[in-house]
């Protein structure tokens, strides 16, 4: 009666043997494969092609109404002289406004603070002027400040279309991430193998030189000499290679 359940047995244990076997020694291709991330940077440079420039009118007077009515005189006129230079309509955008009321605080002989007194309004009027052609930005700073512009004058460059300089920037990022890889590698004594995925970490960013122009020291008889220098595009890559043993 016991050699049929024998029988029964060992050939239960003959079939689960190779099941176990196989459980315990993964197939090469269900391994997961080694990877190495690195980061690379790249940048490229260019001429920029457009120039912000932030006019500001700041007038002051007793009134509110006499301070705004001067300052609308002098924005309009810098707005009709940006269209006669050649400046359409679609790049000129007011780029701020305000009405502040000045005050005067003064102390009493006997240490107290009198209560403040009104003593005038002033009122700033900033009129945001996209200059495309950059050879003409001396001219227009010059013919500002002949309106009666007396603050602002920062100048802002930029490139329209960037486009170009950011797929440049982009593959000197991967090629040195691939470099920085390479040399991973063989100091661990693998093979570089496929890309496995790439990502942006930060978005490419256009820094923009400045060039400052003291809008109450300047004058309309003396250009205004402005460098425009070139703006970079940078970006930052994370990939990941693939590993391969050495053959």
């Amino acid at each position: 009666m016991r050699a049929p359940h024998c029988r029964t047995a060992l050939a239960l244990a003959l079939f689960l043997l190779p099941a176990a076997a196989h459980a315990q020694a993964p197939a090469e291709e269900d391994r997961e494969a080694a990877t190495v991330t690195v980061l690379g940077e790249g940048e490229a440079s260019g001429a920029p092609d457009l120039a912000m420039a932030n006019l500001t009118v700041l007038r002051v007077a007793e009134t509110a109404e006499a301070a705004l009515s001067q300052a609308n005189e002098a924005a309009r006129a810098v707005a009709e002289a940006m269209g006669e230079l050649g400046i359409e309509a679609r790049d000129l955008q007011t780029g701020g406004f305000s009405i502040t009321p000045q005050y005067r605080y003064e102390n009493r002989q006997d240490g107290t603070s009198a209560p403040p007194e009104l003593v005038g309004y002033e009122v700033r009027n900033t009129l945001a002027v996209r200059i495309r052609d950059l050879s003409r930005i001396g001219e227009v700073l010059d013919r500002a400040v002949s309106l009666g512009v007396n603050q602002g004058g920062d100048i802002a460059f930029q490139i329209e279309d960037p486009s170009s300089l950011r797929d440049e920037a982009r593959r000197e990022a991967v090629s040195r991430a691939r470099e920085s890889a390479t040399i991973i590698a063989e100091a661990a004594g693998v093979t570089l193998g496929r890309v496995v995925s790439i990502s942006d970490e930060a978005g490419p960013s256009i820094p923009r030189p400045m060039a400052e122009a003291r809008m109450m020291a300047a004058s309309a008889d003396a250009g205004v000499p402005i460098q425009t220098g070139e703006n970079t595009v940078r970006t930052q890559l994370r990939v990941v290679f693939e590993l391969e043993d050495a053959q």
